[in-house]
């Protein structure tokens, strides 16, 4: 249930339809709140026009909707005594895109800056696979090495912002990591039903 629905089987169907229909036209199928490349690399230089500040905020009022969704989902499942896991979390992948350079976005991003800092639930834990840049590109290499190490370091600077955060070196044998992953979730759910 995380940020990537191309990826997620649990959406509301108005977005799929949505995502459909922009399969149809040709498009690329995905729906994101704000570009998450770097607010200073954004060469956007002239204000948006009407239809495209009205078209960013139709895509935003429909990425929150599916925010809440899956924050409702979520907190249902948790009352049931389940554990729930976000492959990567809204506040968390949102923070530095509109929440934290709010100011220098269009009124959509700020609104959504706004929700995700004032009133959007943050998790109890967050778990960061990390490893080095170079490392990651040469096992995804969807983005140059440098803007990997940029949102490496941008989810480092979160650990404030929520109340577990623990970093696992992947870069290193599988089975270590996944213990180490496996302690962190047991620990904290104990410690939250103790």
């Amino acid at each position: 249930m995380g940020v990537n629905l191309e990826a997620s089987s649990v959406m509301l169907p108005t977005t799929r339809l949505l995502l459909a229909a922009k399969r149809a036209r040709g498009g690329r199928p995905d729906l994101v709140a704000s570009s998450l490349r770097d607010v200073e690399d954004d060469d956007r230089t002239a204000p948006a026009g009407r239809r495209s500040a009205l078209r960013s905020s139709a895509r935003m009022a429909v990425w929150m909707t599916e925010e809440w969704f899956r924050q409702l989902l979520a907190l249902g499942q948790g009352l049931r005594g389940r554990i729930v896991v976000f492959d990567r979390h809204f506040f968390l992948d949102y923070y530095h895109a509109d929440v934290d350079s709010a100011g220098r976005r269009g009124p959509a991003q700020r609104l959504h800056g706004w929700m995700l800092r004032r009133i959007y639930p943050r998790p109890d834990l967050v778990i960061m696979l990390d490893a080095p840049a170079e490392v990651l590109h040469a096992r995804k290499p969807e983005a140059t090495v440098a803007w990997l190490e940029r949102r490496r370091q941008q989810y480092l600077e979160l650990a404030p912002l929520v109340p577990q955060f623990v970093v696992v070196d992947v870069d290193r044998p599988l089975d270590a990591a996944v213990s180490e992953v496996v302690t962190a979730i047991e620990s904290t759910w104990k410690a939250k039903n103790a």
